[in-house]
Protein backbone atom coordinates (compact mmCIF):
# COMPACT_ATOMS: atom_id res chain seq x y z
CA UNK A 1 0.00 0.00 0.00
CA UNK A 2 1.21 3.66 -0.34
CA UNK A 3 -0.10 7.05 -0.90
CA UNK A 4 1.24 9.58 -3.65
CA UNK A 5 3.57 12.30 -1.71
CA UNK A 6 5.61 15.12 -3.37
CA UNK A 7 8.83 13.72 -4.49
CA UNK A 8 11.83 14.84 -3.03
CA UNK A 9 15.37 15.75 -4.50
CA UNK A 10 17.88 13.34 -3.74
CA UNK A 11 19.81 16.19 -1.57
CA UNK A 12 16.94 16.53 0.37
CA UNK A 13 17.51 15.51 3.55
CA UNK A 14 14.31 13.05 4.40
CA UNK A 15 13.28 10.69 7.47
CA UNK A 16 11.08 7.43 6.70
CA UNK A 17 8.43 7.53 8.52
CA UNK A 18 5.52 4.74 8.82
CA UNK A 19 2.71 3.40 10.58
CA UNK A 20 3.33 0.25 12.90
CA UNK A 21 1.27 -2.32 11.73
CA UNK A 22 -0.19 -3.93 15.51
CA UNK A 23 -0.80 -1.04 17.02
CA UNK A 24 -1.50 2.06 14.27
CA UNK A 25 1.59 4.13 15.98
CA UNK A 26 3.29 6.80 14.04
CA UNK A 27 6.77 5.41 13.63
CA UNK A 28 10.16 6.92 12.21
CA UNK A 29 12.91 4.78 11.21
CA UNK A 30 16.07 5.44 13.74
CA UNK A 31 19.48 6.01 12.55
CA UNK A 32 20.11 2.40 12.81
CA UNK A 33 17.37 1.04 10.74
CA UNK A 34 15.07 0.16 13.35
CA UNK A 35 11.39 1.57 14.53
CA UNK A 36 11.17 4.10 17.36
CA UNK A 37 7.67 6.11 18.03
CA UNK A 38 10.00 9.27 19.49
CA UNK A 39 10.11 11.85 17.28
CA UNK A 40 13.24 12.33 19.00
CA UNK A 41 15.06 9.74 16.94
CA UNK A 42 14.43 9.65 13.66
CA UNK A 43 16.90 8.52 10.96
CA UNK A 44 17.94 11.61 8.65
CA UNK A 45 18.69 9.98 5.20
CA UNK A 46 19.91 11.18 1.59
CA UNK A 47 20.77 10.42 -1.84
CA UNK A 48 21.04 6.62 -2.42
CA UNK A 49 21.05 5.37 1.35
CA UNK A 50 17.85 7.25 1.75
CA UNK A 51 16.46 5.61 -1.37
CA UNK A 52 17.56 1.62 0.25
CA UNK A 53 15.94 2.63 3.63
CA UNK A 54 12.86 3.06 2.13
CA UNK A 55 13.08 0.14 -0.03
CA UNK A 56 14.15 -1.29 3.30
CA UNK A 57 11.00 -0.30 4.90
CA UNK A 58 8.94 -1.35 1.86
CA UNK A 59 10.14 -4.74 2.66
CA UNK A 60 8.75 -4.89 6.18
CA UNK A 61 4.91 -4.50 5.11
CA UNK A 62 3.40 -6.28 7.90
CA UNK A 63 5.92 -4.75 10.66
CA UNK A 64 4.99 -1.27 8.99
CA UNK A 65 2.33 -0.01 6.89
CA UNK A 66 2.51 2.61 4.20
CA UNK A 67 6.40 3.80 4.46
CA UNK A 68 6.87 7.31 3.09
CA UNK A 69 9.26 9.66 2.69
CA UNK A 70 8.67 13.14 4.82
CA UNK A 71 10.95 16.20 4.87
CA UNK A 72 13.37 16.85 7.56
CA UNK A 73 15.93 18.91 8.39
CA UNK A 74 19.93 18.09 8.75
CA UNK A 75 19.27 17.51 12.55
CA UNK A 76 15.40 15.87 11.86
CA UNK A 77 13.88 18.58 12.56
CA UNK A 78 10.16 18.39 10.29
CA UNK A 79 10.49 20.66 7.42
CA UNK A 80 8.61 21.08 4.18
CA UNK A 81 5.75 21.32 2.46
CA UNK A 82 3.78 18.82 4.84
CA UNK A 83 4.74 20.56 8.24
CA UNK A 84 1.42 20.35 9.61
CA UNK A 85 0.57 16.52 8.51
CA UNK A 86 4.12 15.39 9.72
CA UNK A 87 3.90 18.12 13.19
CA UNK A 88 0.27 16.88 14.01
CA UNK A 89 1.65 12.89 12.97
CA UNK A 90 4.38 13.61 15.48
CA UNK A 91 2.63 14.85 18.51
CA UNK A 92 -0.93 13.63 18.37
CA UNK A 93 -4.46 14.69 17.92
CA UNK A 94 -5.18 18.10 18.35
CA UNK A 95 -8.46 17.99 19.69
CA UNK A 96 -7.43 17.09 23.33
CA UNK A 97 -4.77 17.25 25.07
CA UNK A 98 -4.82 14.24 27.07
CA UNK A 99 -3.94 12.26 23.52
CA UNK A 100 -0.99 14.56 22.99
CA UNK A 101 1.85 13.31 23.52
CA UNK A 102 3.95 15.10 25.97
CA UNK A 103 6.28 18.11 25.47
CA UNK A 104 9.21 17.44 23.62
Amino acid sequence: MTSVRPKLKPEQPKAVTAWETATGKVVWMAPDGSWSDDPDKIGVFTGEEAEKRLADAEAQEGIVTDPYFMQVTDDGAIDGRETLRETIRANGPTIHPQFQRSAR
